[in-house]
């Protein structure tokens, strides 16, 4: 029997629904895993149809042309190593979620997954019918078991393949990020490791997908939970690694081990990577947003330019007679900074145009709300124009804290095809302001250096659509508004969960009051990257109608 294995593992970037494409992807990988004289070349979970697809898995002419797909890429990959694909499969009028292995030009195995996920941003029970516990396939004379993902969190997936002869664990996985995920993922497979006793290696994919981005990070551990390798989070690479059999069994030859970023980095590069995917997959090269000289459209402009640089990206003043000359400035100053074109289109004459036409209509009538917002929607039509005219995607510029509640204008500042800052909270969005003023990456399209400059981040926020307005005049202030929130929506917590935690019960009525009457904003609100377990949209789904308010 063969005393070494080689695989090859693609930690690569599909997208969804472009199977011809991902499968020029899986032949690119296979060859090189060819040429290194890899065994067996592994790609992620579902990576032949992009991941993850929700509701298009269930049309048939789409999973029968991924399965069509998968036969031909058996027929190309016939001479050479085997080859192991992430794609749907029917049996028995059952759809399944599996993980392929082709071998001298034929499908040689299926592995269909058992724990199918109905949480956060996964609804497979009700896509995926469940498959069987199974047992280990045969690459050579080597006995390999692969835990489909969710299969890998429980133990009852590994112990079985284990028993019945795997002699190592490949886990494929379409595992989205989160903040501190990696250590939710390494706990579970270090338990799985000290359950079985076997090397395992933990595959994920790359690459953003509407509000989720796949961090990759894959990593391998050897039977007592040391870490053998770790490939770079979020970028995609293709790394072959060394399985040797010992006298105690098999283990992983130890590799690199790429540095693990803090949680401010994965989250700013979170960022990146899902706005740069989601332009680029969606067929956009260029972007537009409002520049106001505030710090959320600020960190937006320098995520956008770190995305696609800055010749790609339009930044746009638009002033009112509320407009302070500190907010001028400041917006001047950030798209200098950042060396983008920056366009000043006043409203003034637009704003006295509408306000002439209601005249009659409000004659009588004290000025109120009514005339901010039509400041935001003025604001968001003209930048909607230009959006339209030159072909750039609008980015919106709100954070969590005003997406939770409703401190907006639907058809105004929400307006936008992408928010790469909604699940950030205010607070937050300060504190990365500054990590990225003193942080440069090689993933950066944007200047070194200091792009967002202190008066930017210091001042009061404002909206300014009044004289001397100040977010704090509505709302909380941001430390207690975000402390409530991060209760309230993170930990799906209550009223009273908030007292005890020092909050006044007034404001925290208050908040949960607004995040509730704000639903129907969110429900038509651009999509976001998705930074948190508890993300506005497939992480938290709650009725528009609801009068439900917590209780003491």
């Amino acid at each position: 029997m063969a005393d070494q294995f080689r695989i090859t593992l693609a930690q690569l970037n599909p997208t969804v629904g472009d199977i011809a494409g991902n499968a020029e992807k899986a032949v690119s990988a296979w060859e090189q895993g060819r040429a290194a004289g890899a065994d067996l070349v592994a790609l992620p979970e579902m990576f032949i149809t992009g991941y993850n697809t929700q509701d298009l898995i269930l049309k048939p002419s789409f999973h029968r042309a991924a399965i069509e797909a998968v036969k031909r890429l058996a027929e190309a990959c016939a001479d050479g190593p085997s080859l192991a694909v992430g794609g749907p499969w029917v049996e028995d009028g059952k759809l399944y979620n599996s993980y392929l292995i082709l071998s001298q030009g034929r499908i040689s195995s299926k592995v269909l997954k058992h724990h199918l996920p109905n949480e956060t941003v996964f609804d497979e029970v009700r896509l995926f019918d469940a498959g069987p516990l199974g047992g280990p396939y045969a690459v050579g004379n080597t006995r390999v078991g692969s835990p489909i993902c969710e299969d890998g969190w429980h133990e009852d997936v590994a112990e079985t393949l284990e028993e019945s002869g795997a002699e190592f664990l490949l886990i494929p996985n379409g595992s989205p990020y989160f903040r501190n995920k990696y250590d939710v993922r390494l706990n579970h497979m270090v338990a799985r490791v000290v359950e079985t006793g076997l090397p395992l290696i933990y595959l994920n994919m790359a690459g953003g997908q509407d509000d989720q981005v796949f961090d990759g990070g894959t990593f391998g551990l050897n039977p007592g939970g040391e870490l053998a390798f770790r490939m770079p989070v979020f970028d995609e690479t293709v790394t072959h690694v060394d399985l040797q059999r010992g006298n105690n069994g098999w283990a992983i030859a130890q590799g690199a081990v790429a540095e693990q970023p803090d949680e401010w980095e994965q989250d700013y590069r979170a960022m990146v990577q899902s706005l740069r995917d989601y332009m680029s997959k969606t067929g956009f090269a260029k972007a537009v947003l409002g520049l106001s000289g505030g710090v959320d459209s600020a960190l937006v402009a320098a995520i956008a330019v770190d995305a696609i640089g800055a010749q790609n990206v339009r930044c746009v003043m638009l002033p009112s007679e509320y407009t302070s000359a500190a907010s001028l400035d400041d917006a001047e100053a950030v798209a200098k900074s950042l060396g983008v074109h920056y366009d000043h289109v006043p409203i003034t004459q637009s704003r006295a145009a509408v306000t002439e036409t209601l005249a009659p209509l409000f004659e009588g009538r004290e000025a109120d709300i009514t005339e901010e917002n039509i400041q935001s929607r003025l604001r968001g039509l003209l930048l909607m124009a230009l959006s339209n005219k030159f072909g750039e995607m609008l980015l919106t510029t709100g954070n969590k804290s005003e997406v939770a509640v409703g401190y907006a204008t639907i058809y105004g500042d929400m307006n936008g095809g992408y928010n790469p800052i909604k699940d950030m909270y205010k607070t937050r969005v300060f504190e990365t302001c500054r990590w990225r003023n003193v942080n440069h990456r090689d993933w950066m399209m944007g200047p070194e250096g200091e792009v967002i400059r202190p008066s930017v981040i210091d001042k009061p926020p404002s909206a300014e659509l009044r004289e001397d307005q100040k977010d704090s005049d509505s709302l909380p202030d941001y430390p207690v508004l975000d402390g409530i929130l991060e209760i309230l929506v993170d930990q799906d917590g209550s009223v009273a969960d908030c007292v005890a935690a020092g909050f006044k019960e007034a404001d925290a009525r208050r908040v949960e009051h607004l995040i509730y009457i704000s639903e129907y904003k969110r429900y038509q609100s651009a999509p976001g990257t998705r930074l948190t377990s508890r993300a506005f949209w497939l992480d938290r789904r709650y009725p528009i109608v609801n009068r439900w308010r917590g209780e003491i």
